[in-house]
């Protein structure tokens, strides 16, 4: 697991290539960052199912309601299979971006 912070973003990115360990710690290390936005990048597993990435909607939740953005990053995936309740996007730009825009919304109070 690799950590990268950029200002107001942290960004994780799985390096062992093992979805189950890498959730685990992610979940157990959550609290740490939860007072920043996150990406989590998947982009080095290709064999992700929608499936699997709804395992993050527990953290995705106490993200939103913290006020904060989580967005995950999967660099090949069918976009329309997965939950609405998930943002999910095939690029860290479109992932900052997505972020960018949130804070926004939240400074304006929507």
């Amino acid at each position: 697991m690799k950590v990268d912070q950029k200002g107001h973003t942290v960004t994780i990115k799985d390096t062992q290539g093992d979805f189950n360990a890498f959730l685990e710690k992610v979940t157990q290390q959550f609290k740490t960052f939860e007072k920043q936005n996150i990406i989590i990048d998947l982009t080095a597993d290709t064999e992700l199912s929608e499936k699997e990435l709804k395992l993050f909607l527990p953290l995705s939740k106490q993200q939103k309601k913290a006020k904060k953005s989580f967005v995950i990053v999967v660099a090949d995936l069918d976009f329309n299979a997965v939950s609405d309740k998930l943002v999910v996007v095939p690029s860290l730009l479109e992932a900052h971006d997505i972020i960018e825009m949130e804070e926004i919304e939240r400074d304006l109070g929507f």
